[in-house]
């Protein structure tokens, strides 16, 4: 398999490091605007090891990916940018007829009038819109194929296909007990992303009445998280899975939640108020006369790198699936979930424990997908394939999954 990875930020530098250690890669084209960046991906890889170039490459040129694509003679491309870019590596993909995966999808726009009560565009609308034409393609795009969306939709087919006959609720809930050394603020993801996600409305699904959205952290609930991490109070995020999971699963409700904490939420508040999560330009005076510029790619560049806080990172982080139902007539209740430890992930791949487990799960589905384990044609998300070679794999990989009966 010969792949073009779009972005050498943190998850997918993490990703060659991952991808390094195993066989299935005829070659990867490690590409990003910044070339010092593929190229210090390239530089952390086994020296003897061929496999891998480095590509500097503008993720908004269309063409210029068409070329790639063509020119490196790519079966798939691989999106590790962040949802900005999603449209036009997707369009790129599509008009090679390269396989596409991705880890975040196209973004939503609220609803003019109810933002905080009807959807408006819903996260991969756009992607969406032209399964079809992949489908005539013959061709694949995975979307939502990270770890939350990504292992978390797995683990939603996994409970369909194998622990539950009629399924009540599924619920993606995620927390962590990290910490980092000398930052009152910090995120361990890409704060873009994270503004993205937290601020937009989030969207609920329910059979009855279909995608509808609330009040950014609403409906807060305390988790108990596995692995010593504890509880942890979560809320109401926008996240694919909610978008994907009933596509392709029967459930009568499904919800995202996520461990903020209240310090994060008040500064994302703040950030909102400031009017400094804006992505629109504002014009600020610079040395050689104004420039253009957006609040939140400011923020973005006053804040450490997430890559780059592994060394003063501790703690661990949980993504997982908890599912309510019943099996033989009799309620049931799980959490599927897989934990990764910062200092185990420094350790072994020299990446902070976020990224990382971001990161393996778009290597696996790569495997499956270069072995035929898995395949389809169209928009697919990741609870559209079989879960178990990707479980196994999981574990093969050094990195086992869990799961705990709720009650």
């Amino acid at each position: 398999m010969r792949v073009l990875l779009v972005g050498a930020g943190g998850v997918g530098t993490a990703a060659t490091r991952i991808a390094a250690r195993r066989n299935f890669l005829t070659h990867m084209v490690i590409a990003d605007y910044d070339l010092t960046r593929a190229q210090a991906a390239l530089d952390a890889l086994p020296a003897q090891d061929g496999r891998f170039s480095a590509l500097r490459l503008d993720a908004s040129d269309e063409e210029a990916v068409r070329q790639a694509l063509t020119e490196h003679r790519c079966d798939l491309l691989l999106n590790a940018t962040d949802p900005r870019f999603v449209m036009p590596l997707f369009r790129a993909a599509l008009a090679t007829e390269t396989h596409y995966m991705d880890m975040a999808m196209s973004l939503s726009a609220p609803h003019p009038s109810q933002p905080h009560e009807q959807c408006g565009v819903k996260l991969g609308d756009e992607q969406f819109a032209l399964s079809g034409a992949w489908e005539s393609a013959e061709r694949l795009a995975l979307v939502g194929m990270g770890v939350e969306p990504g292992l978390s939709d797995v683990f939603a087919r996994y409970a369909t296909d194998e622990l539950f006959d009629e399924i009540e609720e599924i619920g993606i809930r995620d927390g962590a007990s990290l910490a980092v050394e000398g930052y009152d603020f910090a995120p361990s993801f890409s704060i873009w992303t994270t503004i993205e996600e937290c601020l937009n409305p989030p969207v609920v699904y329910e059979r009855e009445r279909g995608w509808y959205t609330t009040a950014p952290f609403s409906e807060p609930e305390v988790f108990d998280f596995p692995e010593g991490i504890g509880p942890v109070e979560c809320v109401n995020v926008e996240h694919e899975e909610v978008l994907l999971v009933p596509r392709w699963i029967d459930a009568r409700r499904v919800t995202f939640k996520y461990g903020l904490g209240d310090d994060f939420i008040e500064k994302l508040r703040t950030l909102h108020e400031l009017g400094l999560d804006s992505t629109a330009k504002v014009t600020v005076p610079g040395e050689d006369g104004p420039v253009r510029v957006s609040p939140r790619d400011v923020v973005a560049a006053c804040l450490p790198d997430p890559a780059a806080l592994g060394d003063r990172m501790t703690g661990k982080t949980c993504a997982g699936t908890w599912v309510k139902g019943t099996k033989d007539g009799r309620p049931r209740e799980v959490y599927l979930y897989h934990v990764v430890d910062n200092q185990w992930s420094m350790r072994e791949y020299g990446s902070q424990a976020v990224v990382w487990q971001t990161a393996i799960n778009p290597v696996i589905a790569l495997e499956l997908l270069a072995t035929g384990a898995w395949s389809g044609t169209g928009v697919l998300g990741p609870e559209a394939l079989p879960a178990q070679p990707f479980l196994d794999l999981l574990t093969a990989y050094g990195s086992p999954w869990g799961i705990r009966e709720q009650a």
